[in-house]
Parts: structure tokens; sequence; C-alpha cells
């Protein structure tokens, strides 16, 4: 079975987190768009001290509202590191309804939404072994708030956004779980 972090906690998360972005999703070209708005200091990278999914859910608000009354061109991302509440797959996945509720209570859907990345990360009917799942596995669970309309732009500006699922399958694929550790430099526990 794979390790479920890609670092140990002793180490920095945000440190870890900024690698991850930088050789998986920037370097392996998981997301196309990613590497503008990084490149550009564009990406809020924040440490959750929350211990519990309530005060976690609190500090989302606080970021949503954050990103939402700040320029794109100082914040057009927020990633929310949070190492020490919902390190269960399951846990996280339930959360996730709190979060779409959140962005509705804030009357924010259709300006902001939220994305999920979590070390133990499984996509609906996938073994939890899969190498597609990787896609979104990140060092910690982490709480990726984007904007609508910097997706909607990305997305357009890219010419078959569709096909960036199915090459991120064959990239991994390709790779395999030992190409992966070494391209995110994940050592093993």
């Amino acid at each position: 079975m794979p390790p479920t972090s890609l670092a140990p906690a002793s180490d920095d998360p945000i440190a870890l987190t900024r690698r991850w972005l930088e050789r998986a999703v920037i370097g392996l070209n998981l997301c196309p768009f990613a590497k503008a708005v990084y490149v550009k200091q564009q990406v809020r990278f924040v440490l959750s001290d929350a211990s519990t999914p309530e005060a976690l859910l609190e500090q989302l608000a606080e970021e949503l509202v954050l990103l939402r009354d700040t320029p794109a061109e100082q914040i057009d991302t927020t990633l929310i590191v949070h190492p020490d509440v919902l390190q269960d797959f399951l846990d996280y996945n339930d959360f996730l309804d709190n979060a779409d509720a959140a962005v509705e209570a804030l009357d924010l859907h259709g300006i902001l939404q939220v994305a999920s990345f979590h070390p133990q990360y499984q996509f609906a009917g996938t073994a939890a072994d899969d190498i597609g799942n990787y896609t979104n596995r990140a060092p910690y669970p982490t709480l990726h708030l984007l904007r609508e309309d910097s997706v909607e732009r990305a997305v357009a500006a890219f010419p078959d956004a569709d096909v960036i699922v199915e090459r991120n399958l064959q990239t991994l694929e390709t790779l395999g779980l030992e190409g992966w550790k070494r391209a995110v430099g994940e050592r093993d526990s």
C-alpha cells in the first residue's frame, strides 16, 4: 500500500506543499494553469492551526472572504494546508459538503469554488492504490480556493481542456508509483 504522506510530520507543511506544487502540479504539468499564478506569486499559502472541523470551517470562511475582497492580481488562489484535522480521507470527503455550504452561505457560488487535495485521495470507483488518485494527492489535507472567473479564463485559453484528465492519467501510468516518488522527491516512510 502506498504511503499516506509525502513526508514525515516533522517537516514544514507549507514547504512540502510548495515542493509538491512545483514538482508534481507544475513539474509534471498536472495543471497547466498553475504555473502562471505561481510564478506571479499570486498563490496564497495558509497553514491552518485548526484541530477540529469546526475551526477549519471558520478559517475557510475567513479565507473565502479574504480572497473575494482581494484583487486577483494580488491573490488569485489560496491553498489552506491543514495537517492537524481531517487526516482521514472519508472524514475529509464528508467535510467538503460543509465547504460547499460555506461558499453558498457567503453568497459566493459562481464566484469562488473549493477544490480538494489529500494524501489518501481516492476517486469513487477506484482502488486505494490506483495511480490515478495521485493527481489529487498532496502532502497534507489541503483546501484549494479558486476564483471561478480565473478557472473559466484558463479553460477558455486551453485548446482542449478535457484532454487534461486523460493526459494526467497517462503521465501517472507511465511514471508508476516509484516514478511518482522520484518526481516529487517523496521519501519512503
